[in-house]
């Protein structure tokens, strides 16, 4: 099982951990006609906004692009102004499998873990 690991994030940026990097690149090596993670910011959800996460095979010209460990993750610039400063992380603990961000922006976050307020 793995747990979430402290990692220090420069102000307005975003950073994939290593167990997330090795899960993206584990799930791409099996979906061969996708190339990347999307992570972007939608409203909605029991706290005001939620994450989505979509496997995909394009990628736009304004994308944050993040690759590490053989993975790729993009983030949109609208969904970059709320995440800056945040981890994107994959957790196995007793409770399940997940990708989940840890976002300073937040100032409250469901039970889900994948909605927040602002």
């Amino acid at each position: 099982m793995s747990q979430a690991v402290e990692i220090e994030v420069p102000e307005g940026e975003v950073v994939v951990s290593d167990a997330a990097a090795k899960r993206v690149a584990k799930i791409l090596s099996t979906e061969p006609d996708m190339n990347a993670l999307r992570v972007s910011v939608e409203g909605g959800g029991c706290s005001g906004f939620s994450y989505k996460f979509d496997l995909t095979a394009d990628s736009q010209d304004d994308d944050l692009v993040l690759e590490s460990e053989g993975a790729r993750v993009l983030v949109d610039p609208i969904s970059l102004m709320y995440m800056g400063g945040s981890v994107i992380d994959f957790v196995d603990d007793l409770i399940g499998q997940s990708f989940q961000i840890r976002n300073p922006n937040a100032t409250a976050s469901c039970g889900c873990g994948t909605s927040f307020s602002m």
